[in-house]
């Protein structure tokens, strides 16, 4: 009697354990079911600059820019939504993207036409190495990419490092930077991004106190700050305005008591490495820097 009874109590113990167990997984499952589903993101990078980040971040983009500049062969496959500052609006909305990425310098000339379609844009801060730094790390935070981001933020770290230690001991020279564009020229200030990598690089920029990027260009007021190198970053149309950077300083006589100009210090940069916003390339553009603001480097 005793043993059927004992048989009935561990029939029933297995029944109990049987519905709890039921129960349990219904409860999980019903948790489950209430969880939001992780978001298939539909990313368009609308720059150059932007689309490196992201492949060297290990994130795919449905839609990058129409540009001359070759692009990640990861994005071969990618639609082409216009140039940067003119995107095809009617192509980039047929991709339905869940976000879009521009650059903040050209946030002003945008900004209305994603409004008038109602589309939102992410305004990237590149005007210098630490502000792409920030945006890196969050992007890496956004799309769970952290350790790809801190590897790249390290990167860059290392190299200020390395570049700092390397002229720790040595002048300091004063640096004038000239941005051209087909027809004209402006001054570069430390605000603007090469202004900053030859701040990182260990140069004195003449053009000090001002709130702006760039500034137009007074050549008397230059020939004062006496420079001892001369960048000139060519940008849009890179041979044209190497040309009229090369008429300018020969047709202009001002130009020849320039000390940076009678000692050769003149230096025509690439606009592949030193594009106007900051690339993923920064700690090269470095490394080229110091070998023009530093004779000890100059090979």
């Amino acid at each position: 009697m005793c043993k059927q009874r004992r048989i009935g109590w561990l029939i029933l113990l297995i029944m109990l354990l049987v519905v709890v167990a039921g129960c349990s997984s219904s409860a999980a499952e019903s948790t489950e079911q209430k969880k939001p589903k992780k978001q298939d993101h539909r990313v368009v990078s609308l720059s150059v600059a932007v689309t490196e980040i992201f492949d060297a971040l290990d994130i795919d983009l449905v839609g990058v820019p129409t540009s001359s500049k070759k692009l990640p062969e990861r994005y071969k496959n990618a639609k082409r939504v216009g140039y940067a500052k003119n995107p095809d609006m009617e192509v980039l909305m047929s991709l339905k993207p869940t976000d879009v990425y521009s650059v903040s310098t050209i946030q002003y000339d945008l900004e209305p036409v994603f409004e008038k379609h109602n589309v939102q844009v992410d305004f990237l801060d590149l005007t210098s190495l630490q502000s792409m730094e920030k945006e890196i790390l969050a992007l890496g935070e956004k799309y769970e990419r952290q350790k790809q981001a801190k590897k790249i933020v390290d990167r860059f770290e290392k190299k200020v490092k390395e570049i700092q230690k390397k002229t720790r001991n040595l002048e300091k020279p004063n640096v004038l930077i000239l941005l051209g564009v087909p027809g004209s020229y402006l001054v570069a200030t430390e605000h603007s991004y090469i202004g900053d990598l030859v701040k990182l690089a260990g140069g004195n920029n003449v053009i000090q106190g001002e709130k702006v990027e760039y500034l137009e260009s007074n050549t008397e007021y230059l020939y004062e700050s006496n420079p001892d190198v001369i960048l000139r970053l060519a940008h849009g149309m890179p041979e044209e305005v190497v040309k009229m950077f090369d008429e300018e300083f020969k047709k202009n006589d001002i130009w020849k008591h320039f000390d940076a100009v009678k000692n050769g210090r003149v230096y025509d940069l690439e606009e592949e490495l030193f594009p106007t916003t900051a690339t993923i390339r920064a700690d090269e553009a470095l490394d080229e820097l110091v070998k023009y603001l530093y004779p000890e480097f100059h090979e």
